[in-house]
């Protein structure tokens, strides 16, 4: 039953990234989380890869590198910390910190500010992600702040292309700390069909459903999984 609820989350995670450019830790973090804290962060970090390179490929025409390897540079040390944090922080408050981010990530995506993506900020931005997805999965927000506003397959496309470097980067960094071994790759190989399900489904859906109310729906799903996280720290 366990690995039925998780496989469900990460279908609904995938189909959300796919449909939008991230989303897949954003709504499976919180939930897979207090199912299983070790869903957090290698396993969803995973799924998140895999689905990366599906997306890349599948949107490989629009794929643009300009200012990406600034954000890849940042990412380094971001990671890095964000590895650190793990060993320091108990998980009740990484369950708040997890919760904190999703609903981060959902004022991000629904705010007006529009900031040219510089190389200075695209560094920053991939600090932040790299900090923020290494020690709770949850690194889509600092780069989509920077790309929310450019053309939607450019979105999809070029975060795609950020994750799929990114998440691998996470994975390696989190090896040595003792987040990613054998126990983090059997719970996560059972969700990678799942990851493909939500993929297809999202692909179908968005040749039917209008980009701005998928949107709206997946941030609103969000949002749910965001303050589940938060309201169940604090009624423990």
């Amino acid at each position: 039953m366990e690995i039925l609820i998780a496989c469900l989350v990460i279908t609904m995670g995938a189909f959300v990234q796919t449909a939008i450019g991230f989303g897949l830790a954003v709504v499976a973090a919180p939930i897979l989380y207090f199912l299983d804290p070790n869903y957090v962060p290698a396993p969803i970090t995973m799924c998140a890869f895999v689905l990366s390179v599906f997306n890349v490929y599948s949107y490989r025409a629009q794929v643009s590198f300009k200012g990406l390897g600034s954000a890849v540079a940042g990412r380094i040390p971001g990671s890095l910390l964000g590895a650190m944090l793990l060993v320091w922080i108990d998980h009740d408050t990484l369950a708040l910190w997890i919760g904190l981010s999703v609903l981060g990530a959902v004022a991000v995506s629904t705010s007006s500010l529009r900031w040219h993506p510089t190389p200075g900020r695209m560094a920053f931005a991939g600090f932040m992600s790299g900090f923020m997805g290494t020690s709770s999965s949850i690194g889509g927000p600092p780069m989509a702040l920077l790309w929310q506003h450019q053309e939607v397959n450019l979105i999809r496309a070029n975060l795609a292309a950020f994750f799929t470097v990114s998440c691998l980067m996470s994975l390696i960094i989190l090896a040595p700390f003792g987040q990613f071994g054998l126990p983090q790759l059997k719970l996560g190989l059972p969700l990678l069909p799942a990851t493909f399900l939500g993929f297809v489904l999202a692909r179908r859906s968005m040749t039917r459903v209008p980009h701005r109310q998928l949107r709206m729906a997946s941030l609103m799903l969000c949002a749910i999984t965001g303050l589940y996280a938060v309201f169940s720290y604090w009624l423990e």
